[in-house]
């Protein structure tokens, strides 16, 4: 398989280990006799290929779902803030601002 040169394979093969674990963690969690049965059978039911790959994509899914939702709220709380802000905060206009205004009337009077 390597041919001439097996000291290069042997490398190639411990690199490609080495990557292999710092990519991949692992996760342990105890569960009752029941609860693993529970699992294997919803597994089972699901079409799922383990239990390993039941876990893994449930749980994925319901972290994203999660996710999703707390980062929704925290948008939503934070536009409210924006929003409240604007509104009943009373701010002198910035240059920027009154310049947009003066370009702005005089476009309106040259339409005249």
């Amino acid at each position: 398989m390597c041919g001439f040169f097996p000291y290069l394979c042997f490398e190639l093969k411990s690199e490609i280990m080495n990557t292999k674990a710092k990519t991949q963690a692992r996760f342990d969690a105890r569960l009752s006799k029941e609860q693993k049965q529970f699992f294997e059978r919803a597994a089972f039911l699901g079409g799922y290929r383990s239990l390993t790959d039941f876990v893994v994509l449930t749980v994925q899914e319901k972290a994203k779902e999660i996710i999703k939702e707390k980062e929704q709220i925290i948008a939503s709380e934070k536009d409210s803030e924006i929003f409240f802000n604007a509104i009943t905060k009373i701010n002198k206009p910035n240059q920027n601002l009154i310049s947009a205004l003066d370009d702005y009337n005089a476009f309106i009077s040259k339409g005249k």
